[in-house]
């Protein structure tokens, strides 16, 4: 079946006149967009959609967006190169249309996780080691030192070592490192009510299960998807689980590298 829904123009994201590309465009593909909600839903999910599709626009890629669980078929996933869990929260999805996203991935599809992406499906062990950390607890939206960790990665190459920015801060009821490759990780001292320490992961990838997995925490509010530092960080990471940028340190994935 088709995506259930769009949103027409970009709101307030960033242009893509606005955006400039350290990367040459790919060979186009499909994304899909899924922004259900089965828990707290966050005001900046239309801006979020809107971005991605500006960041389409200007990279070459193709976006659709749903709400729609059932959308979730096999049929249906066969359109996408990857999936995008925009701010997605609770029990989202059934257990057919469970093994249907797990299919996808193990035909060496890719995922792509944003802020609350970490708050969905914690009954579902496989999600879990997919997303690679679920969310725990955060303090108020506040600014924060953002340390970059990985500057080799195409959703880091362009940002400066320590990124100053504000959103929500999650911290995580595990660390990944060690499951993933870490990419930012957060300075505590520079905020308040970060529990994590020295070692507190915000965004990483990692191969799983024969795809390709992305998570960023940020995004949890509507200036993020204005911030065109924000959206490079984004689209490195979209083009990463496409498979379009090279494997960074040759960590192409392994059929069967994951979990069931």
């Amino acid at each position: 079946m088709a995506a259930a829904g769009c949103l027409g123009g970009s709101g307030g994201a960033a242009s893509s006149s606005e955006l400039e590309m350290p990367f040459a465009a790919g060979p186009g593909f499909n994304v899909l967009v899924f922004t259900r909600t089965a828990g707290f839903r966050h005001d900046s999910i239309s801006d979020g959609v809107a971005a991605i599709r500006a960041l389409g626009d200007r990279a070459g890629f193709e976006v659709d967006w749903t709400e729609d669980a059932t959308a979730f078929t096999d049929e249906n996933l066969s359109r996408y190169t990857a999936v995008i869990f925009l701010s997605t929260t609770g029990d989202i999805l059934a257990g057919d249309e469970e093994r249907v996203f797990e299919r996808f991935v193990r035909a060496g599809h890719g995922y792509v996780g944003i802020h609350a992406a970490a708050d969905t499906e914690y009954g579902w062990p496989w999600y879990g080691g997919l997303v690679g950390a679920y969310f725990r607890i955060h303090p108020e939206i506040q600014p924060a030192i953002v340390l970059v960790e990985d500057p080799s990665h195409p959703s880091t190459a362009v940002l400066p070592v320590a990124w100053p920015r504000t959103d929500e801060w999650y911290d995580f009821q595990t660390n990944p490192r060690g499951s993933a490759s870490i990419l930012l990780t957060l300075d505590e001292a520079s905020y308040a009510g970060g529990t994590m320490g020295e070692d507190h992961p915000i965004a990483w990838y990692h191969a799983y299960d024969g795809g390709r997995a992305w998570y960023t925490a940020g995004g949890h509010t509507s200036e993020s998807f204005e911030e065109p530092l924000f959206l490079h960080h984004l689209l490195g990471g979209i083009l990463y689980a496409a498979g379009v940028e090279p494997w960074p340190d040759g960590q192409e994935p392994l059929p069967g590298s994951g979990s069931d």
